[in-house]
């Protein structure tokens, strides 16, 4: 079976509506399974693999979670590509509980590829495309760290997770984090196993404003003088500032996030995060969508770039305020190059 290395490309698609799943009306057919429809990192996937499916002459159909870490729906969408036979599935897994599912569907020779979220079990998909999620968390910590200065070695800091099911893409930016500012983390395998005493919590989010605005709530009332806040994303981030505004607390606490939308973006440019590492959903997508069309077409499978265990679609930390030995972009660059 042949193989084939893929370029990374970045492309602008327009919106349109989450498609109700049908029958495929052509020969080369795919799904999309995101962990929801209402974040504008899976709309803006979804956007990528629209317009890369209607260029490949791929049937797409989409399907989406409710909310994440409820991977029923997902489960059920799995099946209903199988039975439907789908060529190809791409899919941001909400949790590892779908693996005997798409398992299934690789053992029915669907080519499997995880975006931005790689399952624990590598039997479970072919290929990964996404953002290396450790470095985007160590990008933030180092930039965290580095704008304390000397203050880091006091710092009281909250962290914002998805929720405790150790998802991979919860673990790594959190983690990453945690390494790049300078913090032991014995396991880098799960959350929560640093000892150091700057870190004040871990909360669930639920990677969402509304689960924000309660963290931050929480984590103040266990330290009153927190003042860096590490979040899993940006809508995140948003409920972080909400809670830190109620209490007065907005001007001294630094905020740090993953995701690089054109709101979060815009945070950055007003001073509500101070740096987030921007990644690119789009091209997440739309590259998956070319390897299920080579697939379909002569067996053609896709392999890392890098030396790497997965398909690395890039990551840019975000900033107005650079920190030396950071690389990053500033908030112009920033925008043109944001999604959502």
């Amino acid at each position: 079976m042949k193989k084939v290395l893929i370029k990374s490309a970045v492309a602008a698609v327009a919106l349109t509506a989450f498609s109700t799943p049908a029958v495929f009306a052509a020969d080369t057919a795919a799904c999309l399974i995101t962990k929801n429809n209402t974040n504008p990192f899976f709309v803006k996937m979804k956007e990528g693999a629209e317009a890369m499916a209607a260029e490949a002459g791929v049937d797409l159909q989409a399907f989406a979670g409710k909310v994440d870490g409820d991977a029923g729906p997902q489960i059920t969408a799995i099946e209903n590509c199988i039975a439907m036979g789908a060529k190809g599935i791409l899919i941001t897994a909400s949790n590892d509980s779908v693996v005997p599912a798409l398992k299934k569907a690789r053992a029915e020779g669907i080519l499997v590829i995880a975006l931005d979220t790689p399952l624990a079990d590598a039997d479970a998909q072919d290929m990964t495309f996404a953002t290396d999620n450790f470095e985007a968390g160590l990008l933030i910590g180092k930039w965290a760290k580095a704008t304390l200065g000397d203050a880091a070695k006091d710092a009281k800091i909250g962290m914002l997770d998805i929720n405790k099911d150790n998802i991979s893409v919860d673990v790594q930016r959190d983690t990453g984090f945690l390494v790049g500012f300078g913090i032991e983390v014995p396991n880098l395998s799960v959350m929560g196993s640093e000892t150091d005493p700057r870190v004040i919590g871990h909360e669930s989010s639920g990677a969402n404003p509304e689960g924000g605005v309660t963290s931050v709530e929480n984590l103040l009332a266990k330290e009153p003088d927190m003042n860096v806040v590490y979040t899993i994303n940006e809508p995140a981030a948003e409920g972080a500032y909400q809670a830190l505004k109620k209490a007065g607390k907005e001007k001294d606490v630094l905020i740090v996030s993953v995701d690089g939308g054109c709101p979060g973006v815009a945070s950055v440019k007003s001073g509500v995060i101070g740096a987030t590492s921007q990644q690119y959903p789009l091209l997440m997508a739309s590259k998956g969508i070319e390897a299920i069309a080579a697939f379909a077409k002569d067996g053609t499978k896709p392999v890392s770039s890098e030396g790497l265990t997965f398909f690395n679609t890039g990551v840019n930390l975000v900033t107005d305020q650079p920190a030396d030995g950071v690389p990053s972009i500033d908030s112009t660059k920033g925008t043109e190059l944001c999604w959502g």
